[in-house]
């Protein structure tokens, strides 16, 4: 007999279960934001326990960061090599879905690892990308054929950042439709659409305040909130540390700050360059044009906005949620009135994929500010829809 008397209901398993346990938390709370203790929780265990099988809250994000692309990487090489894009797009779309509650650590939370693993991450989804560039580039023949590759999997991988309440089947069959649209999208056949017009963001220009947010934003999309320093953001500015309290008491007042600054710069986007389109279509293309514009203009806010509304506290991160809502809300109305086939979690679940497109079609191109890039990104976008 055992001289543990827990080793009998142990589960063989428990590894795992920490781990997806884990990718939940990460995904839902943040790196910094969660816990060892939350995470133990979630899992029905000690902290102690947890630290038996990970030394530390690095360790563990750090296999989380690996387990959906380990997965995806598992389920492409049990396809023969001859397998068509549906069938590859197909084994993606049904790992996403399957694992979407931990699925989007990934996309934004993996900057917190450190360089070798990041490499390690990035081999891995370079081998997710090539497989399925060839299998695009097989069935359609495209000189674009990588960015075609990378939109479609945007599509598939957005199923992780929003909380559509959908069926399994119903958002496989979805995605792996909207996946294999964007896979057939020539880029090239967004060349002369809408030129929105992108304002200007920022509090009133030349102000102190606006000139401390203007040196956080950059500096939060590249390292993350949770490692800027105000002393850092001072500096960035040209003051002492303690003069940016006179104009934010704490750093996340900065953080809400630069979130609504693009939630309202979004909307003010929106609203002017929509104003008096009244065919559906061109309302839904210029929608997406819209978007796309000010995705590539205002790269470093959006990526703030996107990565670290999660952390903010309930109170603080409501309104930047209802805001949210309300621009998907516009979306939505748009395309069911083209669609009318879908009902509006279907076209929420699609319009999600559009916004995948535009981040990882956006990275793909690492967010050149071209005309041609935009129009690319925009027929993607269209193509997800269904409206291309």
């Amino acid at each position: 007999m055992s001289a543990d008397p827990l080793a009998a209901t142990r589960p063989r398993n428990r590894r795992q279960l920490i781990s997806e346990a884990a990718g939940r938390v990460f995904s839902e709370r943040g790196y910094h934001a969660a816990s060892m203790e939350e995470i133990a929780a979630e899992v029905g265990i000690s902290a102690a326990a947890l630290y038996r099988h990970f030394p530390n809250k690095y360790a563990l994000f750090a296999e989380c960061a690996n387990t959906l692309v380990d997965r995806l990487v598992g389920a492409l090489d049990g396809l023969p090599p001859e397998a068509g894009l549906a069938e590859v797009l197909g084994a993606v779309t049904r790992v996403a879905v399957a694992h979407r509650s931990s699925g989007g650590l990934y996309r934004w939370e993996a900057r917190y690892l450190d360089r070798a693993d990041r490499r390690l991450l990035r081999a891995k989804f370079a081998r997710v990308v090539g497989r399925t560039t060839e299998a695009v580039r097989r069935e359609h023949a495209t000189p674009a054929a990588e960015l075609c590759a990378v939109s479609a999997l945007g599509v598939i991988g957005s199923v992780a950042m929003h909380h559509v309440s959908i069926t399994q089947r119903r958002a496989e069959d979805a995605l792996l439709a909207s996946a294999l649209r964007v896979a057939a999208t020539d880029p090239a056949s967004g060349a002369g659409g809408p030129r929105p017009v992108v304002p200007a963001a920022g509090p009133v220009p030349g102000t102190r305040r606006a000139e401390i947010l203007a040196a956080a934003i950059p500096l939060f999309a590249r390292d993350g909130f949770a490692k800027v320093t105000n002393a850092q953001i001072a500096e960035a500015v040209g003051l002492v540390p303690s003069a940016i309290y006179r104009h934010y008491p704490t750093k996340t007042d900065i953080l809400v700050a630069a979130c609504l600054q693009a939630a309202e710069l979004l909307a003010r986007t929106v609203d002017q360059n929509l104003a008096g389109t009244d065919d559906p279509h061109d309302a839904l293309t210029a929608l997406a044009a819209t978007y796309v514009a000010y995705s590539f203009e205002h790269t470093a806010l959006t990526a703030v906005a996107e990565a670290e509304v999660v952390g903010l506290p309930d109170g603080l991160r409501q309104p930047l949620i209802r805001a949210q809502r309300e621009h998907i809300a516009v979306w939505e109305q748009r395309l069911l009135g083209l669609r009318t086939e879908l009902d509006p979690r279907q076209a929420r679940v699609l319009v999600h994929a559009g916004f995948g497109v535009v981040v990882e079609a956006g990275r793909s191109l690492h967010w050149q500010d071209t005309p041609a890039n935009r129009d690319s990104v925009t027929a993607l976008v269209t193509g997800a829809l269904g409206v291309g």
